[in-house]
């Protein structure tokens, strides 16, 4: 089996998401629900664990934001993360 390497300039999805453990992300789900929070693990399904959480979710009668200490989001219905992100614009 051949050994594959890497430029140092490339970098994988992966490790771009374990670079951004410790600060601030934007998380957009399937569901149109976003959440921004700080992020603090996530597994190779990219399950993860975000705490002092923000939930945005547009509802008719406006938008609603709900404050969660800590959740552990599953990593199925994420469709984008933006790392530094401070959720959506008000």
């Amino acid at each position: 089996m051949a050994a594959t390497f890497t430029s140092p300039s490339q970098l994988l999805p992966l490790e771009l998401v374990d670079k951004c453990i410790g600060s601030r992300i934007h998380i957009i789900m399937k569901n149109d629900i976003e959440i921004v929070g700080t992020f603090w693990g996530f597994d190779d399904y990219v399950n993860m664990v975000l705490e002092d959480v923000s939930e945005f979710e547009s509802t008719p009668e406006g938008r609603r934001v709900t404050r969660i200490d800590k959740i552990l989001l599953n990593g199925n219905n994420i469709t984008m993360l933006v790392p530094g992100g401070e959720g959506p614009e008000t």
